[in-house]
């Protein structure tokens, strides 16, 4: 079956994290994604991971999770006939992804208005930090910086340990992941004009877009949001419980959840007790209503009260380390992952994520694995007019 973006061609001059992971996103739902990379040293990622081994071969764990199905191709973009490559290529190009600080394309002549000028059909977008515009554009930005600065820091923790990083980079992705909602929303609207479009993809928008509810309390409600720990500030009781072995996530936020789990764990004068009976009122007395569940909690173990809260309607689960979540029946029936037997580059199979959803025109995956540094950059030359003479004298020029 053909892929939903089956027939588009995407430019993706990105490095390390939110760029490549929305070309990522692309190129799962059948995109042909060409990796603009520096000769030599490519996308830094390729030095990033828990493997030592991988980053020296240019391969690190980092890059691989995101560059399947994407193909490479060297391109000094400092050399003038460098700068002739990516025009040529732009020419034939659906889209365009960078996330170099703004301004930078266009000192070098290939930012959007130079593109447009020769395929106004092109969809250009640029990530970063801040944006292209306002009083911080300038600033170097990284994943903790923009957590930082969206506030998402000051409500992570608790009272003890907050502000805290999330665990993963988060602002990274939020802003990825918005940047290709952007880029499909546009192909869209070229499909009825026949323009393409320019998109300014700020990660620190995206963070604080993403915390719209805890906003919304500041907003709407006058409330200054504070960190609440593993607690669900709108409702209670609704958080992490010790259990006889392990931790349990509990989110009883409706009446008939709280009154099913006080009768699951043989606790009914919960209901009646005049500092439960409702949800405001849970909410005011919340530690004393996680120390009377707990008490009844740690007679079974997590796994045991997942199995039954849930069969009585109350949703719960376990908290799990990365290992057990991937190796959940769940996440397996859902094929989240995808194995290549043998990836070139580091002599060896490995397994990266899919998209987190399904779609009726192909479940998104990637048909090749990440790519070895400039792999397909004669292959790309010679499909945009280059001959074997002309891509060997590029690469003695040190375009290539």
């Amino acid at each position: 079956m053909s892929k939903a973006l089956s027939g588009i061609r995407v430019l993706d001059l990105t490095n390390v994290l939110a760029g490549p992971l929305c070309a990522y996103q692309l190129a799962l739902l059948g995109a042909e994604v060409i990796k603009v990379e520096l000769p030599e040293s490519g996308d830094l990622a390729r030095q990033l991971g828990a493997d030592a081994s991988l980053n020296k071969r240019r391969m690190g764990a980092s890059f691989l999770a995101q560059n399947g199905g994407k193909k490479s191709i060297t391109v000094n973009l400092k050399s003038e006939v460098g700068k002739d490559v990516l025009r040529r290529l732009a020419g034939s190009a659906d889209v365009l992804i960078e996330n170099f600080r703004p301004g930078v394309m266009d000192r070098l002549g290939v930012g959007y208005v130079d593109l447009r000028a020769l395929n106004r059909a092109l969809v250009y977008c640029a990530i970063s930090g801040f944006g292209q515009s306002g009083p911080m554009r300038d600033a170097p930005a990284y994943d903790q910086i923009i957590q930082g600065l969206s506030g998402m820091m000051s409500v992570t923790g608790d009272e003890e340990c907050a502000p805290l990083r999330a665990g993963y980079p988060v602002a990274d992705t939020v802003g990825g992941i918005t940047a290709a909602f952007a880029i499909a929303s546009a192909l869209v609207g070229r499909q009825k004009t026949g323009e393409g479009a320019f998109i300014d993809v700020s990660m620190l928008d995206s963070a604080i877009v993403a915390m719209g509810w805890i906003i919304s309390n500041y907003l709407l409600a006058g409330e200054t949001p504070l960190p609440i720990g593993n607690d669900n500030f709108t409702a209670a009781p609704s958080g992490a419980f010790r259990t006889q072995t392990g931790l349990l996530n509990i989110a009883a936020n409706k009446q008939e959840q709280f009154e099913a789990l006080a009768k699951a764990l043989g606790r009914e004068d919960l209901i009646r007790d005049a500092r439960f009976a409702e949800r405001e009122c849970r909410k005011r007395n919340r530690a004393e209503l996680s120390a009377e569940l707990e008490r009844a909690l740690k007679r079974r173990s997590a796994a045991e009260w997942e199995s039954l809260l849930n069969r009585v309607g109350v949703p719960a689960g376990r908290v799990l380390s990365v290992p057990e979540a991937l190796d959940s029946p769940q996440v397996t029936h859902r094929e989240l992952l995808q194995a290549f037997a043998e990836v070139p580059g580091i002599a060896r199979g490995a397994m990266v994520l899919r998209a987190g959803f399904k779609i009726s025109s192909g479940d998104p995956g990637v048909a090749s694995p990440p790519p070895r540094l400039g792999e397909h950059t004669s292959e790309i030359l010679r499909g945009v007019g280059y001959s074997d003479a002309e891509i060997g004298r590029l690469r003695a020029a040190g375009a290539l």
